[in-house]
């Protein structure tokens, strides 16, 4: 039956990619924008009054995701062998310093890629401007002005070669196979159980989790819609196409990719995963505002709102290229992946944002 849906979904993936990747991203536009669900907001939470509980939904989405694509890979749906994640070459200075500058960039700028969408969406042009300034950014970085200096000085001269010990990828069940002489097989199950169950565990174990129906629907959420992003790249797959990979949900490089296809739009055929699911978000949330009628136009304070968001923007576009991802597409998408590389920029990122939360409170 896999072989059957992948048939169907290969031949007419534009299709499939582009409307279902457009309701992926509507939910979880929507989920976030109804839901408060913010990274940033989560550390500020803790910072401010000891309140883990959106941290907790965030790592609960992380859970939900690892499990789901646990088993969306037994079922043979999806390689992610072929994403951006799991190489045997382990950029670790990428991931510290990007984590950071995306950590630090999420606070100045209000919110992570993900919270900015969500607010533009309820009609907050200075998020919209952070977006559209985060995503030329990041395509500066990617192949662009910064992009010699990420490359020269920070992803090739500070990045570990695993494979040179012997080991495949930075999966870390991989690594815990080549360690401990476990079947592949094995070593998933226990990984899967460990670091997933554990974050599960820590998460219900709190009574006021438990007892947040918001909270707990918002992780699920975002758990989910990140799992259907893998399922759908992983059923539109094709190993002969010139540039064969597989996504989910992430936001920093998208940004780019939508400034780029809305001003080139004539010589591209069909928006690709990353821009419809940008765009459904931004609808998502558009809709969740006008039905809560909290729909509200707003904008800058003044000039040093202006340059703080803007800086901010600057530092999530520079940081979300070099670590790979956001908070999305790090600590989610990525950490569902197993990849070590992910666990690393998400912990930087917590890092980083608790790092500019006392920036803020000195400059109060």
């Amino acid at each position: 039956m896999i072989e059957t849906w992948k048939d169907a979904v290969v031949e007419a993936a534009p299709f499939y990619v582009g409307w279902g990747g457009l309701l992926i991203g509507l939910v979880f536009g929507f989920t976030i924008q109804r839901s408060n669900f913010c990274t940033m907001g989560s550390i500020s939470d803790i910072q401010n009054f000891g309140d883990f509980r959106r941290f907790r939904s965030w790592l609960m989405a992380a859970a939900v995701a690892i499990i789901g694509v646990a088993v969306i890979e037994r079922l043979g749906i999806v390689d992610t062998d072929y994403s951006i994640y799991i190489s045997s070459n382990l950029q670790l200075g990428g991931h510290v310093i990007g984590g950071l500058l995306f950590g630090i960039g999420m606070v100045f700028g209000g919110g992570c890629a993900s919270k900015n969408l969500a607010r533009a969406g309820g009609g907050d042009l200075r998020s919209l401007m952070v977006l559209i300034v985060m995503g030329i950014t990041a395509y500066m970085t990617i192949r662009g002005l910064f992009g010699l200096i990420r490359q020269n000085y920070i992803s090739n001269p500070l990045s570990v070669d695993l494979s040179a010990a012997g080991f495949e990828s930075q999966r870390i069940d991989t690594l815990l196979a080549g360690l401990t002489g476990m079947e592949a097989s094995t070593a998933n199950l226990v990984a899967v159980i460990v670091i997933a169950g554990g974050l599960l565990a820590y998460c219900f174990l709190d009574k006021g989790f438990r007892s947040s129906f918001v909270h707990i629907t918002a992780g699920l959420v975002v758990g989910l819609c990140v799992l259907a992003g893998w399922a759908l790249t992983g059923l539109a797959f094709d190993e002969f196409a010139d540039n064969p990979m597989v996504e989910s949900l992430s936001y920093v490089r998208p940004a780019g990719d939508t400034v780029d296809y809305l001003m080139n739009f004539t010589a591209y055929g069909a928006p690709g995963f990353t821009v419809v699911t940008l765009l459904g978000a931004l609808f998502g949330a558009f809709l969740s505002a006008i039905t809560s009628k909290s729909f509200a136009f707003a904008t800058f304070t003044d000039a040093s709102d202006t340059l703080r968001n803007l800086g901010g923007a600057i530092l999530m576009g520079v940081g979300g290229v070099t670590a790979l991802g956001c908070t999305i597409g790090q600590s989610v998408t990525g950490f569902s992946t197993l990849a070590l590389g992910s666990l690393v920029t998400f912990v930087f990122i917590v890092i980083g944002g608790f790092i500019a939360m006392k920036i803020m409170e000195v400059l109060a």
